[in-house]
């Protein structure tokens, strides 16, 4: 529900030179192997609110604890909690797959994602899931196979937050998702908040006022 666009212009790569995203087949199908340092490719984000660019010119959406970029030529889709009313999740929608982007509160120390990839890679098999495990700009990254459906996870550790990514699209994308998901990744604004949080708790999800509007009044025509 509540589907919003962005006309396409030309690849944000093209347009500012930077962030070259690593290749597709640097994946490599090793779990338990901890990146080297070394081998991972610049990166200057994902963003701390603390330390998130004052104008950098990318279209973000604002949804209280993530500002997530919209890439040209992709859509917002907001998916409602029909138990609640509250907003489950937010995708954007490319192209490539559908990507979405999720925060949580995690220890000063660090470390979350590697124990949530662990959680996801059995989760994944016992649903008779394909997965593989490789390294990518930030680390570990998972790629799976469900049925038709290709995904693929990364992760991002950040001062008290944990960053997770996914893509879900088509086969014949796979090899250009993980680009996409990359890009969507780097550009998002993390907006923690000083408060304590258990760990795991994931980030409050709001939505911009011209959006929460827009799907309310669907909701009232579609119950009138």
């Amino acid at each position: 529900m509540g589907i919003f666009g962005r006309k396409r212009r030309p690849a944000k790569n093209e347009r500012r030179g930077r962030h070259a995203a690593p290749e597709p087949d640097e994946i490599e199908d090793d779990l338990d192997e901890e990146p080297e340092p070394e081998e991972l490719a610049a990166t200057d984000g994902p963003f701390d609110l603390a330390d998130a660019p004052e104008d950098d010119g990318v279209p973000r959406i604002d949804l209280g604890s993530v500002r997530v970029p919209v890439p040209d030529g992709s859509q917002v889709q907001v998916e409602m909690d029909q138990a609640t009313g509250g907003v489950r999740a937010v995708h954007v929608v490319t192209p490539q797959g559908q990507a979405t982007v999720s925060a949580y509160a995690a220890p000063r120390s660090g470390g979350l994602w590697k124990e949530v990839a662990d959680e996801l890679t059995q989760q994944l098999k016992a649903d008779g899931a394909k997965v593989t495990a490789g390294r990518g700009e930030w680390g570990l990254e998972l790629s799976a196979i469900v049925g038709e459906v290709a995904l693929r996870f990364v992760g991002v550790d950040g001062p008290r937050w944990m960053l997770r990514g996914v893509i879900a699209g088509p086969q014949s994308q796979a090899s250009q998702a993980p680009a996409v998901l990359r890009d969507i990744v780097r550009d998002t604004i993390v907006v923690r908040g000083e408060g304590p949080m258990p760990v795991r708790t994931p980030l409050t999800i709001t939505l911009p006022e011209a959006v929460a509007q827009h799907i309310a009044e669907q909701q009232q025509a579609q119950q009138g």
